[in-house]
């Protein structure tokens, strides 16, 4: 027995006052977009999205829109002399405003592009001021100390800034600033350490490195003592980290 389904399928009609848009690629077909306010608009967006579908990428303008690189931060910089502006690296800005940061580990290389900056900064004005600030943990003692002498034979004023941790010869860098010039912040914390060394080989060798880092460790503790007004005596002292360190690195002398 053969059953048969007479179906039929209503298809809604769209009538021209159906709120229903109809789209032609971009173009509106409703009749409710007839009037001129709405006209207009869709003409305006019509166009910009014309204008960067037709660009040379083909692609929208959206996507072309150049973000901050991952890594070291970009920033505008205004040019004094020439009085325009450009796009430069964070750091490249801070050198030009005579600000150098030390946040590493203190080795030859490193060393290098620090006393590379600080000449160059002498040269252009050597009377005003470079601000160093530090938070690391010290570092090799050679390319320490080379930071420490080109210091000293600038004629501009150095300042110097604990902005976190200043331990071992960090520590000695930042008591290299020019009195009045030289600032902790309020949790910050310093640590001066004698130099150590790691000897192997000969006796005679052993013996030898000893004697030199004696020398080195009185030269530090003189230097300290003359930077910061106080007796060798005071400086020389079992190594600890200051709970309280810029109230006491002020009646160290550090201030």
């Amino acid at each position: 027995m053969a059953v048969s389904f007479n179906t039929t399928l209503h298809q809604p009609s769209l009538s021209p006052s159906c709120s229903i848009k109809l789209y032609s690629g971009l173009k509106p077909q409703s009749p409710s977009f007839l009037t001129n306010g709405y006209q207009n608009l869709n003409k305006e967006f019509y166009g910009r999205i014309h204008k960067s579908l037709q660009s040379g990428t083909g692609k929208a303008s959206r996507s072309r829109v150049k973000m901050m690189p991952i890594g070291t931060p970009r920033v505008p910089y205004r040019n004094r002399e020439e009085g325009t502006w450009q796009w430069v690296d964070i750091w490249n800005a801070l050198y030009r405003e005579r600000v150098i940061f030390i946040g590493q580990n203190i080795d030859e290389e490193f060393s290098n592009q620090i006393l590379a900056t600080m000449l160059y900064l002498d040269t252009l004005d050597d009377s005003r001021r470079i601000y160093m600030y530090l938070n690391g943990p010290g570092g090799d003692l050679t390319p320490s100390l080379a930071i420490y002498d080109t210091m000293k034979s600038l004629k501009s004023p150095v300042g110097t800034h604990c902005v976190g941790l200043a331990y071992n010869l960090a520590g000695f860098l930042l008591a290299a600033g020019e009195k009045g010039q030289r600032f902790a912040m309020p949790l910050s914390r310093i640590a001066l350490q004698s130099p150590a060394g790691a000897a192997r080989g000969q006796a005679d060798d052993i013996q030898n490195e000893a004697k030199e880092l004696s020398r080195i460790r009185d030269y530090l503790f003189n230097e300290l003592a003359k930077n910061t007004g106080q007796p060798p005596e005071k400086i020389v002292r079992p190594p600890r980290i200051k709970e309280d360190a810029p109230r006491q690195d002020e009646s160290a002398g550090l201030g």
